[in-house]
């Protein structure tokens, strides 16, 4: 039974040594600064080793901490090594992980994203903890705030701690089992319902369609290749000119959401959208107008779209929306089959078997609905500014 309690390691402010019991010490500093010690045999030699500011250790960590480092010793091992490696903060431990994947990632953007909720919900309440004093409580510490309020992003972090705790336990910085694990019982069930972007109706487009070719700039032909295409924001901002063949756009799997490359036919009203761009940058189709510091182009910001939007007096639509509004149009206008339609979105449709065997990207019919969705799109265009300055 240990000597000291947590209301005890609060207001104790004796310099000195207080144990605990099992050689596990609260040492008070002659300025009052508070640690923990703890004092055992190595190698048949007295050894003290710290284990961590008491502000930042918890007294039952301390004791977990010191249990880990005894057996150390008693198997005749060194505790100062096993420190060594398990003395890792969850913060330095998420960002170890972070560095590991990000060459998986599409884009540095995805792993800003994978970073920031771990920086904003997780690392403010235990990123300074050794990884190897954390627990369940822990977890649950992060998670029940944000639970029912933020239900995707709490599940987003749940899933970044679990790949932190597996790498850290398989580096041999956490010996316990994931923390992670074993929690959904603690937690609430919720409800998702999807969530649907919000879209302009497709009879709606063309009236917009043309207010939208009445408008100069780089952006406004970005997001009519956008519309014609039924592209995603980033694969439309990202696009080069090396993609882009005699009527065929070619996105390459590292652009693509389903890590597939992506062969796009473009109507004639596609075609006309990048000849009113060409000659602007020799990588990118879409450049943007500011350049980096070393002079070089980039592609249009994220927010690009919205901005232009905004300008247009529109609101309650997405940039996303329009590939609802094709979507929409394919089943109520052109009455394109199921497969034909996802297949020009680039959704994956089946399980592993069924896609094993449709290999047909149905690229030839798909030429033919993007020729019916341009020409619907642009039937009310006139003689319009087709200029898109730098």
């Amino acid at each position: 039974m240990g000597k000291l309690n947590t209301r005890r390691v609060a207001v104790e402010t004796a310099p000195g040594l207080h144990g605990d019991g099992n050689g596990l010490y609260l040492r008070i500093g002659p300025t009052g600064g508070k640690s923990w010690i703890l004092r055992t045999v190595v190698h048949g030699r007295r050894r003290d080793f710290g284990l961590g500011s008491a502000s930042l250790v918890t007294l039952s960590e301390a004791r977990d901490l010191a249990h880990q480092l005894r057996k150390v010793a008693r198997e005749g091992g060194d505790p100062s090594a096993s420190r060594r490696t398990q003395a890792i903060a969850f913060e330095a431990a998420a960002r170890r992980v972070h560095q590991n994947l990000l060459p998986t990632w599409r884009s540095e953007r995805h792993g800003q994203i994978w970073l920031a909720a771990l920086e904003r919900y997780a690392f403010p309440l235990i990123g300074d903890r050794p990884i190897s004093s954390l627990g369940p409580a822990d977890v649950l510490r992060v998670l029940e705030p944000i639970w029912t309020a933020k239900p995707d992003t709490a599940n987003r972090v749940k899933q970044r701690m679990a790949s932190i705790f597996d790498w850290a336990k398989g580096a041999g910085h956490f010996t316990n089992e994931n923390p992670v694990n074993g929690l959904t019982k603690a937690l609430p069930v919720v409800r998702s319902s999807p969530v649907h972007r919000p879209a302009l109706a497709w009879p709606e487009l063309p009236a917009f369609y043309s207010e939208l070719q009445n408008r100069s700039g780089v952006a406004a032909r970005a997001l009519e290749f956008a519309i014609l295409t039924a592209g995603r924001s980033g694969e439309i901002r990202g696009a080069r000119w090396s993609e882009i063949g005699d009527d065929t756009w070619i996105i390459p799997a590292a652009r693509m959401k389903t890590a597939q490359a992506h062969r796009v036919p473009l109507s004639r009203e596609a075609l006309d959208v990048l000849k009113a761009v060409r000659g602007l940058d020799q990588a990118l189709v879409f450049p943007s107008p500011t350049r980096t510091p070393q002079g070089l182009s980039r592609p249009l910001s994220d927010t690009v779209f919205k901005a232009l939007m905004d300008r247009m007096g529109r609101t309650g639509i997405t940039t996303h929306g329009f590939r609802s509004s094709f979507r929409d149009w394919c089943s109520e206008s052109a009455h394109a089959e199921r497969e034909l339609a996802e297949a020009a979105l680039s959704h994956t449709l089946g399980n592993k078997v069924e896609r094993a065997y449709a290999r047909s990207d149905l690229f030839d019919r798909r030429r033919v609905l993007m020729e019916r969705w341009g020409a619907y799109v642009a039937r009310q265009a006139g003689n319009v500014v087709r200029f898109a300055p730098r």
